[in-house]
């Protein structure tokens, strides 16, 4: 059998993807589209983790002067000769990524842009022998790269300001060509900022060193941003008027961002794996970029991986170890009555409709609830299915994002519970005091103030209630709270070890799909008794063996106690 390519997990420089070695989506024909519909500035937002950062590596390795064309050898855009030849290696490219740009304070954040602005400034060194360049201008380069004797960079603030610029400046007169800029995640700095409460001393700054750089700068040939949101222009582009910003609404460029469904069908096909295509598609899919729906690269590639390794693996949650969900979370702690209900909707697979602002500042993203809407959208955790005059209907992508959903409902709800401790120990102790009616009542109110799943799946309902369950139980650190736990003939639901009178306590819960709770409780107790879910707390040396059956309806409950 022939070896297959590896996938290219982690691998964001485009220079490093040995296409002998490493298995390529081919984004090519994106250089094409920013030649004919580029403006002077071209802004692009997209979530994270959807091959901004490689596409950008992708435009530097095929403009920079003195770069290697081989890298394009067979790829779509090396068909497009004349192209190729008037502009493949012909331009010098500043290229920078402000993701890593962050510090506690104002002075580690702006410590941390001068190391980046002075590492990529360190690159033309040549300048310093450019027969094209005065003294005065050799200086003003040294000025950006040197260092102490620490290896911090000595730029001071006005250099730093107009760092851009003047690099700009150095290399159209050195190679008698204008400079192209490349800025990859532009707003990390400011989400940073805005987290840690120097927002508006860094949107000076940045103001400042992007105004330089990008506003009337003679030696610009243009300019590519990304980032996850767009940043008012009041904020940061102020008198920006060469700016194009395309956003996750946009058509063009709407299938370079992201896979789409025959790239992915091609590389399920090219690893053998093509009968996993409906569980990728369900993860992983779904996300509606202009008019080209998506799946997201990091997730596709991450689980193709592991399917070569375990053709039985099941789809994983990769958003969540890259990608910030505090997000999802503010949201959740803001909800009111009305928004809850819509969750609860999303979460069922409905559609909501909203209007979006997709420009804003992040001072106005705790504003109200329809800016966290908006940024919910622009960052990946929902997206649209088309529009209903000026407003957008938005859905939760796929399976991967509503378990998160359902993630930051149970961890929210763990929390906001937990502040009334008194009640909580009522609903505890209610268990081995064998008052199902004490339980009903407070895990109903409990039920009442959350966000329930409205999911077609009786067993995805469960598992919901059941987390609830297993999480308000886990309030009693002196317990032994166990969840399918192997028991008997089976697996009960919830086995609880409670040291005082070595009470033993067997849960099974049940969702009442046709709404009969007392039906469903009845189940629930013969099935424990049936599978003698016991044995494991008898085995454990438990003497008082309580058993409850429990069904759930909507956010209604019924608790029946084993005669």
């Amino acid at each position: 059998m022939t070896e297959r390519k590896k996938l290219p997990i982690g691998i964001d420089i485009f220079e490093k993807m040995d296409r002998e070695e490493f298995y390529y989506v081919d984004k090519t024909e994106m250089i094409e589209e920013l030649l004919k519909n580029r403006s002077e500035v071209n802004l692009f937002t997209r979530p994270r983790r959807f091959g901004k950062s490689l596409n950008m590596s992708m435009l530097k390795a095929f403009f920079e002067i003195d770069g290697n064309p081989a890298l394009f050898d067979g790829l779509k855009i090396s068909k497009k000769k004349e192209l190729c030849k008037k502009y493949m290696g012909q331009f010098p490219v500043i290229s920078i990524s402000l993701k890593s740009v962050e510090g506690l304070t104002f002075e580690n954040a702006k410590k941390s842009l001068k190391d980046i602005l002075g590492e990529e400034a360190g690159r033309f060194y040549f300048l310093t022998q450019s027969s094209n360049l005065t003294d005065e201008e050799k200086k003003s380069y040294r000025a950006l790269i040197g260092v102490d004797e620490t290896g911090d960079f000595r730029m001071s603030d006005t250099a730093l300001e107009k760092s851009l610029l003047r690099l700009s400046s150095l290399l159209c007169k050195h190679y008698g060509k204008p400079v192209i800029l490349l800025i990859d995640e532009y707003d990390v700095p400011l989400d940073k900022a805005f987290q840690y409460g120097y927002y508006d001393e860094m949107v000076l700054l940045i103001r400042n060193i992007f105004g330089n750089a990008l506003k009337t700068n003679p030696n610009l040939y243009f300019a590519v941003l990304t980032g996850c949101l767009r940043i008012s222009k009041e904020s940061i582009f102020t008198g920006l008027n060469n700016l194009k910003v395309l956003t996750l609404t946009d058509v063009r460029f709407d299938e370079y961002f992201g896979f789409t469904d025959t790239e992915v069908k091609d590389m399920l096909k090219y690893y053998g794996l093509s009968e996993h295509y409906g569980e990728v598609k369900e993860w992983y899919d779904g996300y509606r970029f202009g008019n080209v729906e998506v799946y997201c690269p990091w997730d596709v590639i991450n689980y193709c991986d592991l399917l070569k390794a375990d053709p039985n693996a099941l789809p994983q949650d990769y958003w969540s170890n890259t990608s910030g969900n505090a997000m999802v979370r503010r949201f959740i702690d803001k909800a009111d009555t009305q928004t809850r209900d819509e969750i609860e909707r999303l979460i069922a697979g409905e559609e909501i409709v909203k209007e979006i602002h997709q420009e804003l500042t992040y001072n106005e993203l705790d504003s109200s609830i329809e800016n966290l809407w908006s940024v919910l959208f622009t960052t990946g955790y929902l997206t649209q299915h088309g529009q209903e005059g000026k407003k957008y209907r938005l859905t939760i992508p796929n399976n991967e994002i509503r378990e998160l959903f359902i993630l930051q409902i149970r961890e929210w709800f763990r929390d906001v519970s937990r502040k009334d401790g008194e009640t909580l120990n009522q609903f505890c102790e209610a268990f081995p005091e064998q008052n199902p009616e004490k339980i009903e009542e407070i895990f109903s109110d409990y039920l009442w103030n959350t966000i329930s799943i409205r999911d077609t799946a009786s067993a995805k309902k469960e598992n919901f209630y059941h987390g609830i369950l297993l999480g308000l139980l886990g309030y009693k650190s002196n317990w032994l709270v166990r969840s399918n736990a192997e028991s008997g003939t089976g697996y009960s639901d919830i086995l609880v070890e409670v040291p005082k009178n070595r009470t033993g306590i067997v849960i099974e819960l049940k969702y009442a799909e046709d709404g009969n709770m007392d039906a469903a409780c009845e189940k629930a107790l013969q099935q424990i008794e049936e599978r003698d879910y016991a044995a494991r707390l008898k085995e454990d040396g438990m003497r008082n063996i309580i058993k409850y059956g429990i069904a759930c309806y909507k956010k209604n409950c019924k608790v029946v106690l084993a005669k």
